[in-house]
């Protein structure tokens, strides 16, 4: 049997609990700041050697920060919703004061000296910054690992991938290190990895999460979003992450009310089964954890469930071409530095996007349209789409990827993440969720996707999904 992380200590067993409940006691004074941080931190201790997931830790300032927050309660009460919850940023956001390398030895002793906003979102509302995790160079990709601090490994099986480019924090979260993590997602990384360390992951609608610092401030494809254990914990955090913002011209000016309780009626919900996304290959005991799912929808939440085709055929090239005209955008420059130094995943998407002309780039967003249109139809018949999150189950943390997927060769490292990244041109809110196990303990999720700036249902179907699938997964 594979070896996996143990449980976490005595010291460090209320980390398990949800973050909704360590924050309400938290905010009531049930808890203090200092004793919720030393329990993580000694998860931290316990399992982080082990796992990999949090590359930069701060116990120091974190405990600065909760004696402070400590005395701020007793004298004027809570400063926001997540007064004292642990939480760890991954290593592709700005955080002042705190080391922030984008997994690059470009950037290995950068230290920012401003938060991204998504960082300042969450410490205004109380939450406690204990460090960076884990993230491929650059987020280039679906595996996390890079020549800075190396790879994480998947808290179910150690000999397995975490997933990426939100590894760590997947790791972190799926092992009780902190309460609440963040990550980005442009073909996957926040979902791909919800599903290989059994978490919840959300890519939010564009816009809904406005992000600053960005490279492009129009951008569509990227977005930023939360992880946790439980779908109510990604709403707390999206309670607090999302919301308009004049830093960015693409940000939703309503704000869903993501505090709210989750629950919702499912009866005669309809929901669309898709299980061929763009002719994609996927593997066998995925495509039956589906199956059990659907069952579920129907059986259980007693859904309208449906198994509907949804024509994709060419997102994986208009995902292509957007991903690669980005990086040559965004790291060109650095296309000078000596082998080594520069990680050939990156340099090989760099080049991809400068051999790109003006008419592919056209090509794509008018194909991209195309694509929108179709997703828009789908929404006018169904309420939610489900479907696999991966085409493939973790695979070995050594190797940079799966070279088949259901006997299918893959050409390149992108070309396995395909189920994820078809999905993200689409503009839509999709919540990854833990589906099952594969009979030799692999976790598997689905994606439940929802229309355009419809967040909060994507969260609500989620949730009841999460709590009706009980022992028939």
């Amino acid at each position: 049997m594979p070896a996996s992380v143990p449980g976490p200590p005595a010291a460090a067993r209320s980390e398990l609990v949800s973050a909704r409940h360590l924050a309400d006691a938290l905010v009531a004074g049930e808890l203090s700041a200092r004793e919720v941080l030393d329990s993580h931190l000694a998860t931290i201790e316990a399992t982080n050697p082990q796992v990999n997931a949090i590359v930069t830790l701060d116990g120091e300032g974190a405990r600065r920060r909760a004696a402070q927050l400590d005395a701020l309660h007793a004298t004027s009460g809570p400063v926001g919703p997540l007064h004292g919850l642990p939480v760890a940023i991954k290593d592709t956001h700005p955080t002042a004061g705190m080391r922030t390398t984008f997994g690059s030895p470009v950037f290995a002793d950068h230290v920012p000296q401003s938060d991204a906003l998504i960082v300042d979102r969450l410490k205004r509302a109380g939450a406690i910054v204990v460090g960076k995790t884990n993230t491929p160079e650059f987020a280039a990709g679906s595996q996390t690992y890079n020549a800075v601090f190396g790879a994480t490994r998947n808290p179910h099986d150690l000999t397995k991938t975490a997933g990426g480019s939100s590894g760590g924090s997947a790791a972190a979260v799926a092992c009780g290190m902190v309460a609440l993590a963040d990550g980005s997602d442009l073909g996957g990384s926040l979902r791909n990895p919800a599903s290989f360390c059994n978490v919840v992951g959300m890519r939010p609608s564009p816009g809904r999460v406005p992000m600053w610092p960005a490279w492009n401030l129009w951008d569509t494809c990227a977005v930023q979003g939360p992880m946790a254990r439980s779908v109510a914990d990604v709403a707390l955090a999206m309670s607090v992450i999302s919301g308009p913002s004049r830093m960015t011209p693409t940000s939703y000016a309503d704000r869903a009310d993501f505090a709210a309780p989750l629950d919702v009626d499912t009866k005669g919900l309809k929901v669309g089964f898709v299980y061929d996304l763009a002719g994609l290959p996927v593997e066998p005991r995925v495509v039956d954890v589906l199956q059990r799912a659907q069952r579920v929808f129907g059986e259980t939440l007693d859904g309208d469930c449906r198994v509907r085709a949804l024509r994709l055929d060419g997102a994986v090239d208009v995902f292509r071409t957007l991903r690669a005209a980005m990086f040559a955008a965004r790291y060109g420059h650095l296309i000078g530095e000596p082998p080594g130094v520069l990680g050939d995943d990156v340099r090989w998407n760099i080049e991809q996007g400068l051999a790109l002309s003006g008419l592919d780039l056209t090509r794509a967003q008018v194909e991209r349209g195309r694509l929108y249109r179709e997703c828009r139809d789908f929404f006018e018949e169904f309420d939610v789409l489900v479907t696999y999150t991966s085409q493939a189950l973790p695979f070995d943390v050594e190797t940079p990827y799966p070279r088949s997927v259901a006997g299918v060769a893959m050409r390149d490292y992108l070309e396995w993440m395909g189920s994820c990244a078809v999905l993200s041109v689409l503009e839509t809110p999709i919540v990854a969720v833990p589906a099952g196990f594969t009979s030799d303990g692999l976790p598997v999720g689905v994606q439940i996707m929802g229309a355009p700036g419809d967040d909060l249902r994507v969260l609500q179907v989620a949730h009841a999904f999460e709590t009706a699938r009980g022992d028939l997964l």
